[in-house]
């Protein structure tokens, strides 16, 4: 009778043991197809690059000296393309991008900050002094219609865009984006990227 208990014992261990051990990828069945977690866990909205390649822009520095956009391969580029005029929807945008950059912290170097203005407007002096280190330059609307991607009811002026250190536009954030999740997205693009 001692041996029979003794048997029971050992096997009710052996089946905490073996159920312990299974636990994980139990847990990982239930979660994957009963849960079914979400694909999406990006703010900003992937752009395949393989449909928007960069393209020569026309574009030119307000001195007017031919600068195009490749200039700043290696690095991480925020995009923005806006009127010369620069309306709040424009300031608006080009604050959150230098706040952006500031929080990512020793990081920061890795961004560049770019401002396509796409009419001939004069660009105020004063703003351009306010978010020094946005390179500016003027580009053709038309090609920058046909290159950058929108939400539907938008325009490129609505929007904040992310190029990758080798060129390749990869995301396209919502209009009037919450700088707060826009901040996490840049946080996984830079830890997950070995380059710029």
């Amino acid at each position: 009778m001692e041996a029979n208990k003794s048997k029971a014992t050992g096997r009710w261990k052996l089946f905490l043991v073996v159920l312990i051990c299974a636990s994980p990828m139990i847990a990982s069945y239930l979660t994957y197809f009963v849960i079914k977690p979400q694909s999406r866990t990006n703010y900003g909205e992937l752009v395949d690059p393989r449909k928007h390649p960069m393209p020569s822009l026309g574009s030119a520095s307000l001195d007017g000296k031919p600068t195009e956009l490749d200039a700043y391969k290696g690095k991480w580029i925020m995009l923005q393309a806006d009127s010369g005029d620069c309306p709040d929807s424009c300031r608006t945008k080009l604050f959150q991008q230098r706040q952006l950059r500031l929080t990512t912290g020793k990081e920061m170097d890795r961004i560049e900050r770019v401002w396509l203005v796409t009419d001939d407007k004069p660009v105020d002096t004063v703003l351009l002094r306010e978010f020094d280190g946005t390179r500016v330059l003027r580009a053709d609307p038309a090609k920058l219609k046909q290159w950058l991607p929108v939400e539907q009811g938008a325009g490129i002026a609505d929007h904040v865009y992310m190029i990758d250190p080798l060129g390749n536009l990869m995301m396209r954030f919502p209009k009037n984006p919450d700088p707060n999740r826009m901040k996490k997205d840049i946080s996984k693009l830079l830890r997950a990227s070995s380059i710029g």
